[in-house]
């Protein structure tokens, strides 16, 4: 069983190569599907992980090499964006078997994250498996990859400080809002989307009492719960070109594939507002507001890529934790590689119990004919013992008689560990003769 994983992310790829290449829980049952018909003959397991620092695909691929999926894996996901397949691979990675699970445990952890140590990636995974399994495309090796990912993940949380000294980004949200407004107290924020991170945003910008908050959400009950929270107005989307002038900052993040705030319905803000700052947080993927209103000279537009450098970057502290998550994450690899290793055997471990079941279902019909036929008990159970005595080992002694030299002990050797554990028979020679009887 081999497993890759592939992907880009903040560190490989920029903003608008991410958004081309972002999916909506509602796209994935279709992505999912069509990603395995591409892989039909391996016949793969897949689960997409999407936020809007990366996009990666866990694929298990059954008995085929990992290296002969990888490629059509790529031109897969590089159709989805309409992008050429060679300037994606410049912004991606690869990474097989252990190495793959290192990876998805970093990132459930956090430790790939543009905000080392931020919770919300976990949340997202988590997802991504409910997804890929409600669209019918997560099997075992996978369910035990994302599975023990949550594990490590829990226990890098409950075993270290790996977050205790992050800002967040809705944190680094309201310190940019704090460096271009002299009182937060005086000012109108807009949240445009209702989803978890407007919602970590707001309890933030929350926390500062601004003057006024209000939530543009495409489903009304849901924007209506949000703002019901901090004692918001609830506003729709179709609302917002005429009522964005109101409002001192926007913070936008939505899963629409479209910009929702363009230039023009910006520009109209500004001069209803005779040019009054504003400041505006683009945390989506695909972008929700259109880059060109950042060459407005009235506006303060950050992405989600230029949170980023307000940060803390790791101290002593910080470095500390990230030695042991990564003592943590070491211990689950290796873990979760001898689950694979072993369940590379399955099919001859099948195979095995097939024959075994065979030889007695055999060595069973002979015996209830010889029962049938009068032959007394004790003489039965000994021929039928004996039948299945030399078809277990008729192979194994055959094979020590071909054998010679080198080959011969060594085989000797494992022969002596499967059948002579716990016994001294043999072991001066290696097993020791086969005996006259072998052949019989």
């Amino acid at each position: 069983m081999s497993v890759f994983a592939l992907g880009l992310n903040h560190t490989t790829a920029p903003l608008d190569l991410r958004g081309r290449l972002a999916f909506a829980p509602e796209q994935m049952a279709p992505a999912l599907r069509g990603l395995r018909e591409r892989l039909q003959r391996a016949v793969p397991e897949a689960a997409i992980v999407s936020t809007c620092n990366r996009t990666e695909l866990y694929v298990a691929a059954g008995q085929a090499p990992a290296q002969e999926l990888v490629r059509p894996a790529l031109d897969w996901l590089a159709e989805q964006g309409g992008i050429p397949g060679g300037q994606l691979q410049g912004h991606s990675y690869v990474m097989e078997d252990r190495a793959a699970a290192r990876h998805a445990f970093r990132v459930a952890a956090g430790l790939d994250s543009m905000v080392l140590g931020e919770p919300q990636i976990l949340g997202q995974m988590k997802q991504a498996v409910r997804l890929a399994d409600e669209a019918g495309t997560l099997g075992t090796t996978l369910h035990q990859l994302f599975q023990r990912s949550f594990a490590v993940a829990k226990e890098v949380r409950t075993s270290t400080e790996i977050g205790a000294h992050s800002i967040s980004m809705a944190a680094a949200a309201v310190r940019l809002a704090a460096q271009i407004f002299e009182r937060l107290e005086d000012i109108r924020v807009l949240f445009v989307g209702a989803g978890e991170m407007v919602e970590l945003v707001a309890t933030h910008f929350a926390a500062r009492t601004p003057k006024a908050m209000a939530v543009a959400n495409r489903t009304l009950e849901r924007g209506e719960k949000l703002a019901a929270r901090f004692g918001g107005e609830v506003l729709r989307l179709s609302d917002l070109p005429s009522r964005l002038h109101e409002f001192d900052a926007v913070v936008s993040c939505t899963a629409s594939t479209l910009p929702i705030i363009g230039l023009g319905a910006v520009e109209r803000a500004l001069k209803a507002r005779r040019h009054r700052p504003m400041f505006m947080v683009d945390l989506a993927v695909p972008r929700d507001i259109e880059p060109e209103v950042a060459q407005l000279a009235d506006v303060f537009l950050y992405t989600v890529d230029d949170l980023s450098s307000l940060v803390q970057t790791a101290g002593e502290k910080r470095q500390a934790a990230v030695e042991q998550a990564e003592a943590i994450i070491d211990a689950g690899v290796t873990s979760f590689a001898h689950w694979l290793d072993q369940r590379a055997a399955v099919p001859l471990i099948q195979a095995l119990n097939r024959q075994a079941d065979d030889w007695a279902a055999l060595e069973l019909a002979r015996a209830k004919k010889l029962l049938a036929r009068g032959e007394p008990v004790d003489q039965v159970l000994q021929a039928l013992s004996r039948g299945l005595t030399h078809k277990m080992l008729h192979g194994t002694l055959a094979e020590l008689h071909a054998a010679d030299g080198d080959e011969r002990a060594r085989l000797a050797h494992t022969v002596s560990r499967l059948f002579l554990r716990g016994s001294t028979r043999g072991s001066g020679n290696g097993g020791g003769d086969p005996g006259p009887d072998a052949e019989r």
